[in-house]
Formats: C-alpha cells, structure tokens, sequence
C-alpha cells in the first residue's frame, strides 16, 4: 500500500528496469541505422568485402565491441547492408510507382524511378546492386545468395509490373514479357555503368529514349507515353 514492496525495492522498479531496457534498445537502433547508413555507402563504392566492424567502428567513433555486438561477423554486416540496400531501393524505386494503375505509365514509371535512383546518387557509387553483383556473381556463399535473391526479386517485379500492363490491356496480348523486362533492365544497368565510369549524364537519357522506344513497339496506346525521358538527373561527381 505504501508503494514499497517486501524486499525492499520500489514497486515501480520493474517499469524502470523495462524502461532502462527499452531506451538501451532504442540506442541500438539508432546505432545500427548509423552503421548501416555508412556501410551502404562504403560498400556501393568500394564494395561489400571493403567492410569491417572495425573500420566502421573507427570511422563512426564507435566501439568495436558495441558494432560487433551488434552484427558479430563481418559476414553479418554484409548480409546487413544487403538487406537495408533493398529497404533503400524499394523505398525509391517501387513504392512510388505502386499508385499509378497497371499499365505502361506504370512501367515507364518504374523504369524512370530506377534512372533517377542511379543518377541522383541515392548510393554514392551508383546503383547499389550493380556494383555488388560484380564484385560476388562468381562466388558461393550466404553473401551471393543474399545479392542473387535480390537481384532476382526486382527482374521478378519489373516482370509482373509488365504482365499486370499486358492483362490491363495496356500491352499488346502477345508481348514477351521475360524478353522486354530483360531488355529493359539491361538498358538500366548500362546507363548506371556509364555514367559511375566516366561521368557522364546523357547515359541516363539515352536508357530512357530507348525503354520508351521498346515500351511504345509492345503498347496498345503508344500516345499515352511520353515523347522522351525528360530530365534524369545529374551525379554528383559530374
């Protein structure tokens, strides 16, 4: 009744520990999205094998032993960053096209979110997952598997994008979905490799010119997209 238990401590002791624990949570968490902020940077530029907990330790005037504590391996900082990648990449590339109704503005629109996502500098190095798949397509392991999966997972969704266009009517009936989300991609990928190599921004229009291109030969109302890309951005470091 006094507020005093038994054995002396207070009652409201058990929601001081809790909240002592929840703040030491949430103090973790804003370190590990500190640690995973640098690491994507890092490693979109010098890649995943450039990482370690104690370089990042040093670089972010942490512990070694509170970041290792955190991940406990140098491969489960890479498999981190992977992941947080992929919350950065749909949260700029995807989500945004997910309002438009199916059909090819949808798909240009998917494909113009990925141009300005590379072009802008999302990731310093360009796109993330360009760099990454390089540097571990020829090797095994739960690193590869991670970036694999990744990388499978956006063709999978640039090709449902597609096909939910071609079941709208907005495509063509007969479209080769597989053969037009790999073209598509592929023009992507080469605007993104340009430009992080040599600087240059016009990569960014080109790729676009040429999804509108492919996308008006496989659509049913060609008028209905745009004449040319537009402004895609510029690097940086341009």
């Amino acid at each position: 009744m006094s507020g005093t238990r038994t054995d002396g401590t207070a009652a409201g002791g058990g929601a001081g520990r809790a909240g002592h624990r929840d703040g030491r949570v949430e103090r973790g968490n804003r370190t590990r999205r500190l640690v995973l902020d640098r690491t994507m940077d890092v490693a979109s530029v010098e890649g995943l094998e450039g990482l370690s907990l104690g370089r990042i330790a040093t670089e972010l005037s942490l512990s070694k032993s509170g970041v290792f504590a955190l991940f406990g391996s140098k491969e489960e900082l890479q498999l981190a960053t992977v992941r947080a990648a992929v919350d950065v990449y749909v949260a700029h590339v995807v989500r945004p096209a997910r309002e438009l109704a199916p059909g090819a503005e949808r798909v240009w629109a998917l494909c113009r979110n990925w141009l300005l996502y590379s072009a802008n500098r999302v990731f310093r190095g360009g796109c993330f997952f360009y760099g990454v798949s390089a540097e571990f397509d020829a090797r095994g392991g739960p690193v590869h598997d991670a970036i694999a999966k990744a990388r499978a997972d956006w063709v999978s969704y640039v090709e449902r994008t597609l096909d939910a266009a071609r079941r709208a009517g907005g495509l063509v009936a007969g479209t080769d979905v597989p053969q037009v989300a790999f073209e598509i991609v592929a023009l992507m990928e080469a605007a993104n490799a340009r430009s992080v190599l040599h600087g240059e921004t016009i990569a960014y229009e080109r790729a676009g010119q040429g999804i509108l291109h492919r996308l008006r030969g496989v659509a049913t109302d060609p008028g209905a997209l745009p004449e040319g890309p537009g402004e895609i951005g510029v690097p940086e470091t341009a």
